[in-house]
């Protein structure tokens, strides 16, 4: 085996991939590689340390939150197509995070085959994700990379770059699980506004984001119990420690309870901090 032929390999040449498009078939193609048994091993290619930043183009132009405009639903288009090109962003860093984290801890003590079947499976599904909203846009007369766009899901992954369970307690389990909040919401608005198709790919993105969810809180409980910790305590100590957002209702009580993250997770927090 060459280190070209390794799942780390592959998962470094998506992080550097800068185009969109490719970025997400070169996932679906290195996806099938791996459960073929093309990529036989994890390898030793790492991607850098802080300030880590997978390649992107020259659009959209990133700004900070705060100077992102608020998206509005409506017959019109432009509402729907403002919220479309958000969710598209936050699904082409939903593939980035995916293969950082197999490519970042590949070497984290304890990992079984399953955990990398587990995040390949999901880096496949965001790019999935990623390509049926890019379509949408473009049946809507737009395309990704139109409107600007926040930067904050990727600073997320750099505050939790040296520590896989603080990784997996945010990204998954607090916005991935926030995703799981928004989008019923989000598919009823759509359907009030007349856009059948749209409602559609968001249904369906939410039902795979469960998955997503609970993949996080098996490998989360599963560095825990390694550690000899209670993962709900640590769960909350790192949420504290490393998460500078808003945990707040309303929560998606069911969907959170299909991937098994329980309130005893989610509610302390909510419940005792404004802002955590």
């Amino acid at each position: 085996m060459t280190e070209r032929d390794s799942l780390a390999s592959a998962a470094c040449a998506i992080l550097n991939a800068a185009e969109p498009i490719a970025k997400a078939r070169l996932t679906g193609e290195a996806a099938a590689r791996w459960r073929a048994g093309v990529l036989r091993g994890i390898g030793d290619e790492t991607p850098p340390l802080r300030p880590a930043r997978p390649a992107r183009p020259a659009r959209p132009e990133l700004l900070a939150p705060k100077h992102v405009k608020r998206r509005r639903i409506s017959p019109h288009p432009a509402g729907r197509i403002a919220l479309l090109h958000a969710l598209a962003h936050i699904e082409l860093n939903a593939i980035d995070l995916a293969w950082d984290l197999i490519a970042r801890f590949r070497d984290a003590p304890g990992l079984p085959r399953a955990f990398f079947d587990d995040w390949v499976g999901v880096a496949a599904e965001e790019a999935k994700h990623f390509m049926l909203l890019n379509a949408r846009l473009g049946a809507l007369g737009a395309a990704y990379g139109d409107l600007p766009a926040h930067d904050g899901l990727w600073q997320a992954a750099q505050s939790t770059a040296h520590d896989l369970a603080a990784r997996l307690a945010v990204v998954p389990l607090v916005l991935e699980a926030r995703g799981l909040d928004v989008t019923p919401g989000m598919i009823s608005r759509l359907e009030a506004a007349g856009d059948a198709e749209s409602a559609a790919i968001l249904r369906t993105i939410h039902d795979e984001e469960i998955g997503h969810v609970a993949v996080g809180r098996r490998w989360f409980e599963h560095c825990c119990r390694r550690a000899g910790d209670d993962p709900v305590t640590e769960f909350h100590r790192l949420v504290r420690k490393h998460f500078r957002g808003a945990i707040k209702p309303p929560f998606d009580e069911a969907g959170r309870a299909e991937a098994g993250l329980t309130a005893a997770y989610y509610m302390p927090l909510a419940s005792t901090r404004d802002r955590i």
